[in-house]
């Protein structure tokens, strides 16, 4: 691993892992609330219940962001796991209706939060195209 790839895995694999394991103790309540965002983009999950929902979503934050802190795992695997992940998340931005002016890609005042997943889905194809080419340098460098 690249040192310049250490803050943007422990950032971004800290932020997940810390967001994993609150969902895992999360109660019936949160499980509904997410589980409902996530039926109206994905609806392949509407049958699943909202507490199972919650925690395979939360296993999954939990395993990325553990893949994105261990130094054993490859920087290529790493950032495919965090652009996967974040692009799941911009999913959610582009089709759930609110979340972005009308017509536009920009989001609204609801949209924010998610649309910054953004900058993960950034960092993800950066590490992963990094992983990939070795970290070679481009013609233009």
């Amino acid at each position: 691993m690249r040192l310049s790839h250490i803050p943007l895995r422990a950032v971004t694999g800290a932020y997940i892992l810390h967001a994993g394991l609150q969902k895992w103790s999360g109660d019936e309540v949160t499980a509904k609330a997410v589980h409902g965002m996530a039926v109206g983009t994905y609806p392949v999950f509407e049958s699943m219940p909202p507490t199972r929902f919650l925690r395979l979503l939360a296993a999954g934050e939990i395993a990325t962001g553990g893949v994105l802190l261990a130094p054993m795992v490859s920087t290529a695997k790493a950032g495919a796991a965090l652009t996967g992940f974040s692009g799941a998340l911009l999913g959610l931005y582009a089709k759930t209706p609110g979340m972005r002016k009308p017509g536009s890609i920009w989001p609204t005042q609801q949209g924010t939060a998610i649309s910054k997943d953004s900058w993960l889905l950034a960092i993800g194809l950066a590490l992963l195209v990094d992983g990939l080419t070795g970290g070679r340098k481009s013609k233009s460098d």
